[in-house]
Parts: C-alpha cells; structure tokens; sequence
C-alpha cells in the first residue's frame, strides 16, 4: 500500500492521529507536513531551489518539536530558500561548523571517556561545563579565536590554577577539532597564551583542625543513623537529620584521604581486591604514577574493615548506580569544611596532612580517634 496522504492544518490531535506511512501537508504553511515512519512521526518541508524538489528535515515530534514550533521552523527555513540560499548547504556547513558545546559532547565520548582516567573525564567535565560552555559555548567551533581564549583566561585570573587549567583543556578539545576537520591544522587558539605564575601552596590542617574534621564527620554519621532506625522521629529531627547527613561512602572517603595520603582518584576508584588485609596495604594497579603499593597503618585498616561490601559492587565506595563508585565528593566536601569551619582546606590539602596523624601516641591518638568516629577515646 502507498503512503495515506491528506491536507489539513497540522495539529497535535493530526500528529497523534497518523499511522504508519500516512503524511499529512499542511494548510497554513505550504510544503510543511508531518509524516509518520514506523518508529517516529517526523517534521518534514518540501521546497524548490535550483529547478530541484528538495525535502529537508526539521525532526521527530516531541521535544522540542511541537506542531507550532515545527511550522516556524518550517517558515524560517522557506525563507532562507527565499533568500536565494539552499538550506541543505546551510545545514551541511552548520554540521562541519558545531557549536562548541555540541563539539565538547563528542571530544569527551570519542576521546576523553576513551582515552583518558576517569578521574581525568570527571576533571576535564567539571571545568567545560561551569566554566567554558557558559562563556563561549554558542559559539561556532571556527570562529573561536585566540582573542576570546585570553579573555576567558584573563577574566579567571582571581583562581591562577584553574585558569591555565580551563586553557589547557581547550588547546586540547582544538587539537582534537583540528584532527577532525573543524578547524584548519596548526591554528589552535589557545597558542602563545602565558599561563599565570602559580603559587604551590601546602595546607597542613593541625591537630585542632583534624579534630574538628572528625567530629563533622561523626555528625553526619550520626544523622545518618538517626534516619536508618526505622523508628518514628520529629519533623525536626528529620530536618535536622537531612540538613547534617551525608553519603556514607563520602564520610569514608574523607577519612581514608586522612589516613592513607592516597590521591581523590585512587581512593574513589580503590576495589576491595586491592586491599590486601594480610599484608596492611593496597596494592593500587594503576594509580598517577603506575603501579604502586600504599602500607595502611592501623587506623586505617579498622576503617576499612568496618566498610560494608555491597554485593554486585567492586568498589569499596560504591555509588548510587549500579556496580559504580561513588561521585560527587567535591559538593560534600564542601558542606563537611564548612561545619568544620575549614573553609579553605581542599580535598587535596588532605593527603598532606596524613602524616600528621601517624604518631602512635599522644594527642594524633584522639585525633585518630575523632576522624573514626570513636565515641570512647
């Protein structure tokens, strides 16, 4: 059987009401139609140029495709045939021209997510998504020039880090558009760009501040418990409870920051076949530097034998998905410092400070004690 053709105003109730292979042209728009395939109902416009029938395709109904914003899209395009331009070239140039959010998706699936640690994707998503995609993000992948890299980088002076940080993210995404044809070889914008002088800074927290940093922790923990009874509690009680918990896999990865002086990354990704109980260590396969084997003093051996092991699971942090660690440190971080009235301590100031609590006596025992949430110490 043919396709069912027919003339009406295009509708939702029209749109709703197509089968398969039926095409419906519209009314108010000519050459504007909507037909169904067997899978999808697709926005369609029939236009002339160059004495050729041409049909160019607006997309599926549904978000963010409705028949009125499909009929605008349909009169848009008309007039581009209007104006002596064939909206095909246009579409096939805007193709090999993206916008730079829409390159970014396709650099972090096809190189990043491919190529590179998680830990590296996790960074490298942090910094495009809140600081270059709202700054240039509409704009197209060739015309991004080296004035508006240096405008970007001048204007994150304040944080010297994290603007040569976002600088060398780009000049890798254009490396990778130069590779791919979006942009002509050897004119990566992010060129004779000097990065700002950085300053290393080391943050030791003290013994007074590791305590504060403990009992923050056991707060939450403590939250955490008062929700997991199963018993009737106050509205109070459940907002306090809401307001101070946090992930337990998040206290646990701030306390093994602590006591191993192991990096972010090596910790969140750390699998229970690492951790080797007889011998007190973990034995990482493939941590910054390669393979390396990490001795665990005391404490940290009872933290880890307290973690539960959640079946199906690998990871000794394991994260809301399934067989996943866990992410989103960084947003708890945030929130433990702040209780702990730390509000300058960064989750990598933390391994520095491990070793301020290896002594086997005196006060690092109650500041042992503290970070493992000990009620007797």
């Amino acid at each position: 059987m043919g396709a069912s053709k027919s003339n009406k105003r295009v509708t939702k109730r029209v749109v709703d009401s197509l089968k398969p292979g039926g095409l419906v042209w519209d009314t108010d728009v000519t050459g504007f139609g909507v037909r169904c395939q067997r899978a999808a109902k697709v926005y369609v416009v029939k236009y002339r140029f160059g004495g050729r029938q041409r049909w160019h395709t607006i997309g599926r109904h549904g978000s963010p495709w409705t028949p009125e914003k499909a009929r605008n899209r349909a009169k848009a395009i008309l007039g581009i045939v209007a104006d002596g331009k064939d909206p095909s070239v246009e579409r096939e140039a805007s193709k090999r021209n993206p916008a730079v959010k829409t390159l970014v998706e396709d650099f972090m699936r096809e190189h990043v997510k491919a190529k590179r640690r998680s830990s590296t994707e996790e960074s490298y998503r942090a910094l495009l998504d809140r600081l270059v995609i709202p700054e240039i993000g509409k704009r197209r992948v060739a015309d991004v020039t080296h004035a508006d890299v240096a405008q970007l980088h001048h204007r994150l002076k304040a944080t010297p880090y994290q603007a040569n940080r976002v600088v060398d993210v780009l000049s890798s995404l254009f490396t990778w558009a130069e590779r791919h044809g979006y942009r002509p070889r050897g004119e990566n914008p992010c060129q004779d760009i000097e990065p700002f002088k950085e300053h290393k800074r080391d943050r030791f927290l003290s013994a007074n501040e590791l305590n504060a940093l403990g009992k923050a922790l056991s707060k939450a923990e403590k939250a955490n418990e008062l929700k997991a009874r199963g018993k009737t509690i106050s509205k109070a009680q459940n907002a306090k409870a809401e307001k101070e918990g946090e992930p337990p896999s998040a206290i646990a990865a701030i306390r093994l920051l602590v006591l191993t002086g192991c990096r972010k990354s090596e910790i969140l990704t750390l699998q229970w076949e690492h951790v080797d109980f007889d011998l007190g260590a973990l034995r990482l396969p493939d941590s910054k530097t390669g393979a390396k084997v990490v001795p665990l003093g005391a404490p940290a051996l009872e933290l880890l034998a307290s973690l539960p092991r959640l079946e199906g699971n690998p990871y000794v942090l394991p994260g809301h998905k399934d067989g996943a660690h866990f992410v989103g440190l960084q947003k708890v971080w945030e929130r433990v410092r702040a209780k702990a009235k730390l509000p300058d301590v960064r989750i990598h100031d933390l391994r520095h400070s491990f070793a301020s609590v290896g002594a086997a006596s005196g006060d690092s025992l109650l500041v042992i004690g503290a970070l493992l949430g000990h009620r007797d110490q």
